[in-house]
This record gives structure tokens, sequence and C-alpha cells, in this order.
């Protein structure tokens, strides 16, 4: 991996609510470093989860599971409730998921702003493997066009859904590289009616990167993304 100005901690393959666990204890180590005179810029955790539905708190966010108990069960996905922001999604094998455990006043950064820098940061990882992608001013997250369906609308490459504590932020985003789509209709992906989901594997087929590729240019992207806004913010 490349030289960070954060920590990087690959977990591997995780259970969600496991992960869940060693997210708000990064966080706490990340506000204890604060409080003790010698705020970090924090950490990066990498996962892929074993399949998983995940439902957050908000009010409409459970009606978009359409998926029944018995077809949840034949797939092999579990659902799980989160305490991040947006709506409902999906985890699996084949996905980088991305929990930057950032100090966000350390940073210089806000809520708003600090979605804008991951989108940023996963834009800049798919055109570097020759995936043209974008933001959507009206859904979070990174979109582009799947040519397989000419005619779609915009499809989701990369979902984002984030919570601050103390401004310390966790949960993160997921990119799908090899993620098995046809997991996505269990839902509505994000409460988006009619918006794709697509993946690295469909957009780019034989030449597809592989997980520890995309890894290492997600790390890329993030530290530069991060020290341009160190460096400009003077600290």
């Amino acid at each position: 991996m490349t030289e960070t100005p954060f920590t990087v901690i690959d977990l591997g393959t995780m259970a969600y609510a496991s992960a869940l666990e060693v997210q708000r204890s990064h966080v706490e180590e990340v506000l204890r470093s604060r409080e003790g005179g010698v705020p970090e810029v924090g950490r990066l955790l990498l996962v892929e989860h074993a399949p998983v539905v995940t439902v957050s708190n908000r009010p409409t966010s459970a009606a978009n599971l359409i998926a029944t108990p018995e077809m949840l069960e034949r797939a092999g996905v579990e659902v799980c409730a989160t305490d991040r922001g947006g709506d409902i999604t999906y985890h699996g094998p084949g996905q980088l998921v991305a929990y930057p455990i950032f100090d966000l006043n350390r940073v210089g950064l806000r809520i708003h702003e600090h979605m804008r820098m991951l989108e940023s940061a996963v834009i800049r990882v798919c055109e570097g493997f020759g995936v043209s992608a974008w933001r959507d001013p009206a859904a979070t997250g990174v979109w582009t066009r799947d040519p397989a369906r000419p005619d779609a609308p915009d499809a989701k490459v990369c979902a984002m859904g984030v919570r601050v504590r103390k401004w310390v932020s966790m949960h993160g985003l997921a990119i799908n590289v090899t993620t098995n789509l046809d997991h996505f209709g269990l839902i509505v992906p994000c409460g988006l009616v009619g918006r794709p989901v697509v993946s690295l594997e469909r957009l780019l087929g034989e030449r597809c990167p592989s997980m520890a590729s995309v890894k290492r240019s997600l790390v890329a992207a993030l530290a530069d993304e991060v020290l341009e806004r160190i460096g400009r913010d003077g600290e």
C-alpha cells in the first residue's frame, strides 16, 4: 500500500455486525487521540462482507426490502439494522467496502464535504481503470453508464452512507467490483426506484481489476484527497 496520512487496516472478510463493532472501537481510539492533544487523521478500514442487506433507521427504509424471508434464506443473505445515513443497500463478496474513520476536524471537513471527497476519490479510481464516472446532484454515490443497457438511466457503481460522532466519521462507501448484482434485486437499492446498479466486472469484462488492485487504487486516491485538504488548510 502507498504511504498515507492515515492508517490502513485490511479486515479481510468479516460479518457486518462484527465490522460495525470494530468501527466503533476505532472511533473511540481516534477520539482519544484528539482528546489527548495528538489528533490523528484516522484509519481506513477495508473489508468484504458476507452477503447482507443493511437497513438504516430512516422511516421508509424497511419498505425498500422487497424480498420475503424465504427469498433471503434461499439467497443466503441476512438482514442487519445499521446506524449510518442513507437508506437500504446490499453488501457481499466481490464488493470493496471502505470505512474511513477520520477526524474531520483534523482534515478540515464537514459532513457534506466529506461525502464529496469520498465521491471524488472513487471517481478517480474508476477512471484509473478506464470507467467514466460522475456524481449525481440528486443522489449520493458514484454513477456511470452501463454500455449493455444504453437506454437505461445512469447506474450506481458505488454506494455511500456515513455517520459522524463528535466529528469523527464512520461507515463509508462500497464499490462493486465483482459483486453478485442479482442480490440487489432483493431490495430497492438506496430507495431509488428504477436506478440500476453495476459492477466493474459488468463494465470491463476480462479487463476487470483484481480486488487487490482496487484496494491499492482507493487507498492512493483517498490519500491524495486528504493530503490536498490538509495542505490547503495549512495544517
